[in-house]
């Protein structure tokens, strides 16, 4: 199994982020990142890595980036080393796969979830009002229902601590009506034009978030795109409303969490190294079915 890559220094560049999963570098017009292999749950990094984990989730969202070009703009500008610069260029064996060069863009920030199905916590939150986000939902809905409609749950993009569900309305209120509108529109779009093809291949997309920016005023997506860490893939096959689903996505490594007394707050836990293979073996099985490419 491939060594898996924790964290990246790249000395005679200028680190201007390390986030979660990724590190970031200003190359004054544009930006570097780099996908690692680290994995979070629950906002807090675990201390193991998952091998292949970032290269997946590089190339899974260059695949659907370029699937959706039509809809719309992204930030990327190439994912070929020999286009990064000079001084870049010597780290290929360790960027190879899992970096990418991006047109800077003013974030928007709001984490733009589309729902098709009842799920995370969108299933938590109609337990207890019957609606998620503002949204009224039909009654006697159980977990994992295909919903009516997708629908757009938007929330806060907290640097600490756990995103907050809002409202529609509020979401206006934080980044005004027509671009709140605008977003919404695409982030629907988007989501039931990825539906329809992964269901194609056998593949239901429960739910995933989108982020995007602004470039001169132009709406682009940013960061990641329908990947195993924002998005949960079921098999339509298996797919059984009324419990949990047998999920291609890191919902596997949350459930596993979820049974150790633990209370979501760092330091967090050792992953077990089975956890750790069938975690990798599942985000390698989603990559080549959506794709039909292997890693």
């Amino acid at each position: 199994m491939k060594t898996p890559l924790i964290k990246v220094e790249i000395e005679e560049l200028r680190l201007f982020k390390r986030g979660k999963v990724r590190d970031i570098y200003d190359l004054g017009d544009s930006l570097l990142i780099i996908s690692t292999d680290r994995i979070s749950c629950f906002d807090v990094v675990l201390p193991n890595p998952v091998p292949y984990k970032g290269i997946i989730l590089n190339q899974i969202s260059l695949f659907w980036f370029d699937f959706m070009k039509d809809l719309c703009e992204n930030h990327i500008i190439s994912s070929s080393i020999e286009d990064f610069p000079s001084e870049v260029r010597k780290y290929k064996d360790i960027l190879e796969g899992r970096s990418v060069l991006v047109k800077k863009a003013k974030l928007v920030p709001i984490e733009c979830v589309v729902r098709g199905y009842l799920a995370g916590s969108g299933w938590k939150e109609y337990q207890k009002k019957g609606s998620i986000c503002g949204i009224k939902l039909p009654e006697g809905l159980k977990h994992a229902d295909r919903l009516p409609e997708p629908i757009f749950t938007p929330a806060t993009k907290e640097e600490e601590g756990h995103d907050i569900n809002i409202t529609f309305e509020e979401m206006e209120e934080r980044v005004g009506k027509e671009l709140a509108e605008k977003i919404r529109k695409k982030s629907i779009e988007i989501y039931k034009k990825a539906s329809e093809y992964a269901e194609s291949r056998g593949i239901i997309i429960s739910d995933t978030k989108f982020e995007f920016g602004l470039i001169d005023g132009r709406l682009v997506l940013v960061d990641e795109l329908l990947t195993p860490d924002s998005s949960r893939f079921w098999f339509r096959e298996r797919y059984s409303p009324g419990k949990a689903q047998f999920s291609m996505d890191k919902q596997f490594v949350r459930d596993y969490l979820e049974t150790l007394n633990w209370d979501k707050t760092p330091p967090a836990p050792v992953l077990p190294e089975d956890i750790i293979e069938e975690t990798s073996k599942r985000y390698r099985e989603i990559y080549k079915i959506l794709t039909g490419k292997e890693i």
